[in-house]
């Protein structure tokens, strides 16, 4: 089997894992909503926001322990930085759908709520899926070419030494 197919495998399974992950937060994110709903009078987008919070707070943790736990782990505060940045983004597209079904096309009815809720929650988890894997958790370079590197990097000193130079 290819490079090709490798890689493949190991995207499906990372998707597999960050769908995994999200599909608990998209639980816990409209069981929260609705919770909000029924025991406050708060607007239906502020419930929302409350919701997606708790739903961050909740898939921080599972992505970062579970789906890329493998990742670069040594810059935790640009990570939890971006992290918030890009959830954030993701946060205002779903609420945004939301918003504009509540109050731009009067559809505000519990289920229509839901429906716009969990549709707006769909599109920003592309945006999520893709920003995260870019920037957040970023990939360590594969062991092979870590490897191949620290060869190439042992030849050069040997032969610096060999040669009489000044080896690192």
């Amino acid at each position: 089997m290819g490079h090709g197919a490798s890689r493949l495998r190991r995207l499906v399974h990372e998707a597999a894992k960050f769908g995994a992950v999200g599909g608990a937060g998209v639980l816990v994110n409209l069981l929260v909503f609705n919770l909000v709903r029924h025991v406050t009078d708060l607007p239906v987008v502020r419930a929302s926001v409350i919701a997606t919070v708790v739903a961050i707070v909740f898939n921080y943790v599972g992505f970062r322990y579970f789906t890329y736990r493998d990742r670069d782990k040594t810059r935790r505060t640009r990570e939890m930085s971006l992290f918030l940045l890009f959830s954030a983004v993701g946060l205002v597209i779903e609420n945004g759908v939301l918003y504009a079904a509540t109050y731009g096309f009067g559809w505000d009815t519990p289920l229509q709520n839901n429906i716009f809720k969990f549709l707006g929650i769909g599109i920003a988890t592309l945006f999520r899926f893709w920003s995260y894997r870019s920037w957040v958790f970023r990939a360590l370079p594969p062991r092979e070419a870590v490897a191949d590197a620290e060869s190439i990097l042992k030849g050069e000193r040997a032969r610096r030494s060999r040669a009489g130079q000044r080896v690192p």
